[in-house]
Formats: structure tokens, C-alpha cells, sequence
């Protein structure tokens, strides 16, 4: 299993599970307006973050690409 499913595993059930606990616990309804809202924020903050840790392991993966490239050529 790579590590990207096993993130976007972890993202979503830490959503799932988020969700659940807030809507399950025993406060008024503007206060769980409130936390959902939180939460949607925050697991929005947390996809942003991922996106840009994929985007940081791509662009390494292409420069290794292109500097194994480069050996590659100038040997031939």
C-alpha cells in the first residue's frame, strides 16, 4: 500500500470520525453548527496541506528523473 492511501485513508477517517463524535455529543444545535464548521476547516487546512506534500514528493521525483536522465545522456 503506498503512503498517499494510507494518508488519504487517515484523512478520512479522522473526518468520519470527527463528524460522528460532533454530531453524537450533547450540546445545542448553534454550538454544533459551530464545531462542524471548525472541523470543516480544519480538515480543509489539513487537505491543503497534504496537496502540497504530494506536489513537494512529485517535483523530487521528476528532478531525479531528469538528473538521472541527464547522466544518462551525457555517458552515451
Amino acid at each position: 500500500m503506498s503512503t498517499s492511501k494510507v494518508l488519504v485513508g487517515f484523512l478520512v477517517g479522522a473526518a468520519v470520525g470527527s463528524a460522528l463524535g460532533i454530531l453524537l455529543a450533547p450540546d445545542k444545535g448553534s454550538e454544533t453548527r459551530k464545531k462542524i464548521l471548525e472541523k470543516g476547516n480544519d480538515l480543509g487546512d489539513s487537505i491543503a496541506d497534504f496537496s502540497d506534500t504530494i506536489k513537494d514528493k512529485f517535483n523530487e521525483v521528476v528532478d531525479g528523473v531528469k538528473g538521472n536522465f541527464n547522466k544518462a545522456k551525457s555517458s552515451v
